[in-house]
């Protein structure tokens, strides 16, 4: 249910009554302009063909105006593309017209790479733009169809975004609870070409939508003002990049030109390379979990090697030209820490090899697993495997 313009002039700054959502839609709407006013023209994303590389994967979210959640993850590496539209409802072929009387939500499908950026990382983005505390909509935008919602599109996208909430949720960032639902992805629907990129076609406008609707406000005074810099203390389950100077002073000089200058430990000696108790391996920067001992093999190389990740989607991998013959690099997805490479001459059942540097790790075993809060690993060294 769409809520009237002077409920809005009660929820948001001068600004905003100037130019607020649905004046600034109906303004790019064509079929409301008159004949000598110019749209932007661009694809048209209703045909949705918008899709990506072969191994792209679809993510959708709600986050109140869809025009506000484009910009974040168009900016984000590994996003293929960004559009916005409609979900959640029963009706078919909703227009900004009906979307909210056939039960739908303002929403954005990101289609991304996963081999450039992880699926955790998106929610990561989801998170630092919203305010997942409101149940009624999102700052000026009030109705059901400005609430916001993950939509996961398989069941390990639930587990990750599940895990994501709560993570956020004990973290003492927000005061209230995390309402935000994590539901099933349903038929999404690309909005109007009008509304797509609007914060490109009329940027001003854009700013003063965003202003005066409370949200930049209010992701400022949670998160800090630029890319990174929280106000508060990182909370205890969410991870934020240390500084350089930082890492110079947590890490030891060999963990530092590993992770953080792309260099190579020397093989045959290094901390892991012939470790052979039970348990898992970590970022030493960020302690995401990234491989784990039972895909471990000795390669002969000198260095730890492993089949697999641990988790599908917790590394990232790039093109490396560094020498005469192209390899590629694996990265870890939070603090984007060099880890080593990825070959195509390992053992099954994958037929890969990562190589990795022990000055990239931490290990943890599987006795500690528990108090080191791993403990949801702690399945995969039980006896009855």
């Amino acid at each position: 249910m769409r809520y009237p313009m002077f409920w809005k002039s009660f929820m948001c700054a001068f600004t905003l009554l100037l130019f607020p959502h649905d004046v600034f839609a109906a303004e790019l709407n064509p079929a409301a302009r008159g004949k000598g006013d110019v749209v932007p023209q661009d694809e048209d994303k209703r045909a949705h063909g918008h899709g990506g590389p072969r191994d792209s994967r679809k993510a959708t979210f709600a986050g109140g105006c869809f025009w506000c959640l484009e910009p974040p993850f168009e900016e984000a590496d590994g996003v293929v593309d960004v559009v916005s539209g409609y979900t959640g409802g029963k009706g078919k072929d909703p227009t900004y017209e009906s979307y909210a009387a056939k039960g739908h939500r303002e929403a954005v499908e990101v289609t991304y790479d996963p081999s450039k950026i992880s699926y955790d990382r998106l929610l990561d983005i989801f998170w630092r733009h919203i305010d997942p505390t409101d149940a009624g909509g999102q700052f000026a935008d009030r109705g059901p169809g400005y609430r916001t919602a993950v939509f996961y599109h398989d069941a390990e996208q639930r587990r990750t975004a599940e895990a994501s909430k709560e993570a956020l949720g004990k973290s003492g960032r927000f005061k209230g609870p995390i309402v935000t639902e994590i539901v099933a992805a349903t038929a999404f629907y690309p909005a109007e070409n009008y509304h797509q990129d609007f914060h490109k076609k009329c940027p001003l406008r854009y700013d003063s939508y965003s202003k005066g609707s409370g949200r930049k406000d209010f992701l400022e005074n949670v998160w800090g003002k630029g890319p990174g810099k929280a106000k508060k203390e990182p909370p205890k389950g969410v991870f934020v990049r240390p500084s350089r100077e930082a890492l110079k002073k947590n890490l030891t000089p060999l963990q530092y030109k590993v992770t953080q200058e792309e260099g190579t430990e020397p093989a045959f000696h290094n901390e892991y390379w012939d470790n052979h108790r039970e348990g898992i391996y970590v970022d030493v920067v960020s302690g995401e979990p990234l491989f784990g001992s039972k895909d471990k093999f000795d390669s002969g190389t000198g260095w730890p090697s492993f089949t697999r990740p641990l988790e599908s989607g917790c590394l990232v991998e790039k093109p490396d030209r560094s020498l005469l013959a192209e390899r590629t690099e694996v990265r870890s997805c939070r603090a984007d820490s060099h880890l080593g490479h990825v070959f195509p001459d390992g053992p099954a059942p994958t037929g890969l090899r990562y190589c990795i540097n022990s000055a990239a790790l931490r290990f943890i075993p599987k006795e500690d697993l528990e108090k080191e809060g791993y403990g949801v690993y702690k399945e995969l060294f039980s006896s009855a495997e």
